[in-house]
């Protein structure tokens, strides 16, 4: 099923995010964690890329697995390392597979390289742009979702400029936007206020991570600049040495963050599982008369 006609037929959905395993890795228990998450019903699955995998790959075989399991894939597609002569093919592939959502990223550039080559697309606006075109030649229909930044991406010089590049993104074509994971509710609902200004209007799933381990939200941190509010960094001085109680105190804080976005009618919400399909259901569950 297509997510834009999912986000039409419910008020709120759940969605839970998995990554596939390095190239060259087994798929065994990948298909375990996918089996384990699609149990629980989730409105759809999204598969990043793989490691090192710039193309449909191990991210297209779970994407399979999680339709041939009765649940919606959405696919991660990266364009500044796939040649655009490439994109056609995957998405062939991708369609006869019976995947037909993608995320259409920019990516990361190879490594030792500090712009995409020339036939290559640059930015996922145009990617977005060319699964279009795909879908009006061949006449199968993708539906496209972007990634965006409630508090700015961290290559923007602000965040008016940020917003300014995802109106392109959907201009282009996209149907939906997931964020980047945030830990103040209050920061997504000045974003969601900006984007209706500028006439952004397309449905917003908000990117929730349950944090469980110290050196997880340090490494989160680093890459994405995401702030953290006092009340959550208490709890992880306080419990972070604590493994079983940062775990507990980490579900407990993802699962108040959703509450909170659902009483306030956000459209989706997208839970960053890390693999661990335990932490999945606990939060299904403490969700479960909520939804």
């Amino acid at each position: 099923m297509l997510i834009s006609e999912v986000l039409q037929k419910k008020k709120t959905i759940i969605s839970c995010e998995i990554f596939p395993p390095k190239i060259g890795e087994e798929l065994k228990h990948s298909y375990e964690i996918a089996g384990k998450i699609a149990a629980l019903k989730p409105a759809f699955i999204s598969v990043t890329c793989g490691a090192g995998a710039n193309k449909a790959g191990y991210t297209e075989e779970i994407a399979q697995y999680i339709e041939d399991s009765g649940v919606t894939a959405l696919a991660h597609l990266t364009c500044v390392a796939t040649p655009k002569k490439e994109i056609p093919s995957i998405l062939d592939s991708y369609a006869g597979r019976g995947v037909n959502n993608i995320l259409a990223l920019r990516g990361d550039l190879p490594k030792g390289t500090v712009q995409p080559a020339d036939d290559c697309y640059k930015y996922a606006n145009e990617l977005a742009a060319g699964i279009k075109d795909y879908s009006r030649q061949t006449k199968r229909e993708f539906s496209i979702g972007a990634a965006c930044y409630p508090e700015g991406h961290v290559e923007s010089e602000n965040q008016d400029e940020d917003i300014a590049f995802l109106k392109q993104k959907v201009d282009a074509g996209c149907d939906f936007l997931t964020t980047q994971m945030f830990f103040d509710n209050n920061i997504l609902y000045k974003f969601l206020f900006k984007l209706s200004q500028k006439n952004i209007n397309v449905p917003v799933l908000a990117g929730i991570m349950p944090v469980t381990n110290k050196k997880q939200i340090q490494r989160i941190i680093e890459l994405s600049g995401t702030v953290l509010p006092s009340r959550f960094a208490n709890i992880i001085d306080k419990f972070g040495d604590n493994p079983a109680a940062m775990k507990q105190a980490g579900i407990a804080y993802a699962t108040e963050q959703i509450i909170d976005l659902v009483a306030n009618d956000i459209r989706g919400i997208h839970i960053y599982t890390m693999n661990k399909p335990d932490v999945a259901q606990s939060i299904m569950q403490n969700l479960s008369c909520i939804l």
